[in-house]
């Protein structure tokens, strides 16, 4: 029997399959995501995210120095606030939480990772909403533009390099870019939220952050059912001045980020979120699946789909096993 194409001969040995790899996942393209918490005496374990904890500064600037020695591209700040209240005033604060901890990793890290800083109010607001109520209990769109603004300049002022734009509001994009501009932050990048999907995949995240949403977020955040919303939302962003652009969730949304990096000429970023990890933990501590084959599936389909970022919480992890295996 002669055949004339045998693609297995591309597959015979770990060195043949790294060398055709069309896919390459680099520790410098890993966003690691990171809590701290006001008045924390020590490090805190998070339910359904095993090796993250809510930080106290200690411990926070250990992860900053963890994530340079690894060679991670950024690392992306969540604050806990020790008090909230229904209009979040406690993230536009010089001494808030978020802030410190943005002044007190530029100060350790410099330029040596990129800070990313959460850029919303459901971490900081007593409902756990991303924006300011009306008197009718409705998220206002264009009230919690102002407080993004002016979260923005706070938090370019303690020394972020970048924003995460995160809470789902429309313009909000180009209202915090104009804003930074005309205070003189012309140099701080926004990543834009893009597509962020009203998901049930978030759910360790908010007890990471103590969440205390009374309600859902599906009048602000994507139904999703809907794919084009996207693409129009990547868009408006776009136009607005986004510099990067996120798909949250990332591996239930693959053909979103496929589509969206097939239309931009912007770097794409996904995020693994809290539940999609919880999954796998939970799967691999059942002995149902291989934990390290399926993590490393995990992520290479998201690069494979097209992000060129990646924010996971196995950032450290998958550095690790890069540089013991030279790829991933």
């Amino acid at each position: 029997m002669s055949l004339t194409e045998r693609p297995r001969r591309l597959r015979t040995s770990q060195a043949m399959r790294n060398l055709v790899a069309e896919t390459v996942v680099l520790p410098s393209q890993l966003i690691y995501p990171t809590f701290i918490k006001e008045n924390l005496i020590e490090p805190k374990p998070i339910k359904g995210l095993p090796g993250v904890f809510q930080n106290n500064e200690a411990s926070l600037l250990a992860e900053v120095d963890r994530a340079i020695d690894a060679g991670i591209g950024g690392i992306m700040l969540f604050g806990i606030p020790a008090e909230r209240d229904e209009l979040g005033t406690a993230a536009c604060k010089p001494e808030g939480v978020l802030n410190k901890a943005v002044t007190a990793v530029r100060k350790r890290a410099g330029d040596k990772l990129v800070i990313v800083a959460d850029l919303c109010l459901d971490e900081f607001t007593s409902h756990g909403h991303c924006g300011v109520l009306d008197d009718k209990g409705n998220v206002d769109n264009d009230a919690t533009l102002i407080t993004y603004g002016k979260m923005a300049v706070e938090l370019a002022k303690a020394g972020a390099h970048m924003l995460g734009a995160s809470g789902m509001m429309d313009g909000q994009v180009g209202y915090v870019r104009t804003e930074l501009d005309k205070a003189g932050f012309t140099e701080v990048s926004i990543l834009a939220y893009s597509a962020k999907y009203a998901s049930a995949f978030y759910g360790p995240f908010r007890d990471a952050v103590e969440s205390e949403l009374q309600g859902d977020r599906r009048t602000y955040q994507q139904d999703p059912r809907n794919f084009k919303e996207s693409i129009r939302e990547v868009r408006l962003d776009l136009e607005q001045g986004a510099d990067i652009v996120m798909v949250k969730p990332a591996l239930a949304y693959l053909d979103v980020i496929r589509e969206t990096s097939q239309s931009v000429d912007v770097p794409v970023a996904a995020y693994i979120v809290s539940g999609e990890m919880a999954m796998i933990e939970v799967a691999a501590e059942q002995g149902l699946i291989d934990r390290e084959r399926a993590i490393l599936e995990a992520v290479a389909s998201v690069r494979r789909a097209g992000a060129s970022v990646i924010c996971t919480y196995w950032a450290f992890e998958l550095a690790e096993m890069f540089f013991a295996r030279k790829t991933l």
